[in-house]
C-alpha cells in the first residue's frame, strides 16, 4: 500500500473512531443551549441519561475497537448490536430534542463497518435516515399534515443520498482492496526479480570459480602446445644450426649459421616471454581492466608503429579476476595477430559497460583495417592447442560469453567478446 493511501485510511479511521464523540458534544450543546427552561424535570433527567448512556456506549465500542483483529473495521454481529442500541439511543434523545439529529447522523459514517451484508447496511442506513428526516421536519413526534408532508421527501432524500455515497464508498473500497493486492503482487514480483538476479550473479561467479580450475588443464594444453610448436621449435633449430658450425671448416659459413642461430634463440625468447607474460597478465596486478587495457594498447602502438586507440564506455566497473584477466589475455592475442597477419594501419579496442542488463554485461571490441580473411576458411587453418581465433573463442566461452567475428579479404576484422559482468570480490 502506498503512502498516500496510508495517509487517507488513517483519517479515516480517525474520522470514524472519533466523529460520533464530536457529533455527540454538539447535539448535546445545541440541544440544551436551546431547551425550553421550563420543561419538565423527567425530560431533562431523561435527557441527560440517554446522553450518559451515549457517551457510555461510544467508549465501550472504543476500547472494543481498539481489542479487535484489524482497528474493529470488519463488520459482525458485535458491530450490528452497537450500531442498532446507538441508534436507539440517537432516535429518543431526538424525540426529545430535534438538535440531536447531529448524532443520529453518525449512522452514515459507519454502517458498513459494523453491519455485514448490503442488505441489512441499507436498512441501517434507512433508519438513521428516519430520524434525520423526522427531525428536519420539525421533530418526532410529527404532529401535522405538514411535517408528514415534509417528512416523506425528507426521508427519500436522505436514504437516496445515503444510498448514493455507499454504492461510491463500496466501489472506492473494491479500487482500494485491487490496489492493494496489485501492489502486493508488484512487491512479490519485484523481491522474486531480485532473488532471480542474485541467484544469476551466484550462479555466475559459480561459473567463473569452474572455469578458472577446468581452464588450468586447457592453459596446461595450451602452453605445451605453444612451446612445442615455438620454443621447442626454436630451440631445435639453434642445435641444428651449431651442429651445422661444429662441423663446417668454412669460418663464413660457420659465421652464417651462427647468426641464424642467434635470430631463433631472439625470437625463442620473445616467445617464452609471451607464453609467461599470457600465462599470468601481471598488468592486473596494480592496475583495473580498463587502465590495464588503455596501457597495454597504447604499448602495443608504440612498439608496432600502428596507429592504435582505446574506448570505454558506460560506467566502468571492476569484474571479477578471471574476467579481467579473460579480456586482457583476448586483446593481447586480437593485437598480436593484428600485427603479425592483418598488416593494418589501424586499430580500435572498445571495452562497453553494459550493466542494464540483468547481471551486468561486458563487450570488447577489435577493430582492425587490415587485409582481412575469410572465417569459413579459418578451421582448416586452426591449430590444435587453442592459439590465435579459437583460443580467444574458448576462452569467452569458458566464463559463459561468446566471441563473434565479422572479416572479409581487404575490409579488415572486427571481433567482439561479450561476457558476464561478474562484480569482483
Amino acid at each position: 500500500m502506498t503512502t498516500v493511501d496510508g495517509q487517507i485510511d488513517r483519517r479515516w479511521d480517525q474520522l470514524h473512531t472519533w466523529g460520533p464523540y464530536g457529533l455527540l458534544g454538539i447535539s448535546v450543546v445545541l440541544a440544551f443551549a436551546s431547551a425550553d427552561p421550563h420543561a419538565p424535570a423527567a425530560e431533562w433527567y431523561a435527557a441527560w441519561s440517554l446522553t450518559g448512556a451515549a457517551l457510555a456506549l461510544q467508549l465501550c465500542w472504543h476500547v472494543l475497537r481498539l481489542r479487535r483483529p484489524g482497528g474493529g473495521r470488519t463488520p459482525s454481529r458485535t458491530g450490528t448490536a452497537y450500531y442498532v442500541v446507538r441508534w436507539a439511543l440517537a432516535f429518543a434523545l431526538t424525540w426529545i430534542a430535534p438538535f440531536f439529529a447531529f448524532y443520529a447522523a453518525s449512522g452514515y459514517m459507519d454502517a458498513d463497518e459494523t453491519i455485514p451484508g448490503n442488505r441489512w447496511q441499507r436498512l441501517g442506513l434507512f433508519a438513521s435516515a428516519v430520524t434525520v428526516a423526522g427531525a428536519q421536519a420539525g421533530g418526532l413526534p410529527l404532529r401535522s399534515t405538514v411535517q408528514w408532508i415534509l417528512f416523506v421527501p425528507l426521508v427519500v432524500a436522505n436514504s437516496g443520498l445515503q444510498m448514493v455515497v455507499a454504492h461510491l464508498s463500496e466501489q472506492e473500497t473494491r479500487r482500494s482492496r485491487e490496489r492493494t493486492a496489485t501492489i502486493t503482487e508488484l512487491e512479490r514480483t519485484n523481491t522474486a526479480l531480485q532473488q532471480a538476479l542474485d541467484e544469476n550473479a551466484a550462479l555466475h561467479a559459480q561459473l567463473v570459480v569452474q572455469a578458472r580450475e577446468a581452464g588450468v588443464a586447457d592453459e596446461r594444453r595450451r602452453l605445451a602446445a605453444e612451446i612445442h610448436d615455438t620454443i621447442a621449435q626454436g630451440l631445435a633449430g639453434i642445435i641444428a644450426q651449431l651442429q651445422v658450425v661444429i662441423n663446417t671448416p668454412d669460418p663464413e659459413q660457420a659465421e652464417d649459421h651462427v647468426g641464424r642461430a642467434l635470430a631463433l634463440a631472439r625470437q625463442s625468447l620473445g616467445e617464452a616471454r609471451r607464453s609467461v607474460h599470457n600465462l599470468a597478465p601481471v598488468a592486473l596486478e596494480h592496475d583495473g581492466l580498463p587502465e590495464a587495457l588503455q596501457k597495454t594498447v597504447a604499448e602495443w602502438g608504440e612498439r608496432t608503429g600502428i596507429r592504435a586507440e582505446f574506448t570505454v564506455t558506460g560506467t566502468a566497473e571492476q569484474p571479477h579476476g578471471e574476467v579481467a584477466a579473460t579480456l586482457l589475455r583476448i586483446v593481447q592475442e586480437a593485437l598480436s595477430n593484428a600485427a603479425r597477419h592483418a598488416h593494418a594501419s589501424r586499430v580500435g579496442v572498445t571495452l562497453s559497460y553494459l550493466g542494464d542488463f540483468p547481471g551486468g554485461e561486458v563487450i570488447l571490441d577489435i577493430r582492425d583495417d587490415g587485409v582481412g580473411f575469410d572465417p569459413l576458411a579459418l578451421p582448416a587453418r586452426s591449430r590444435a592447442g587453442g592459439f590465435g581465433l579459437d583460443g580467444m573463442r574458448a576462452r569467452a566461452e569458458r566464463i559463459a560469453g561468446s566471441l563473434t567475428v565479422e572479416s572479409e579479404p581487404g575490409l579488415g576484422t572486427a571481433l567482439s567478446a561479450r561476457v558476464p559482468l561478474v562484480r569482483h570480490e
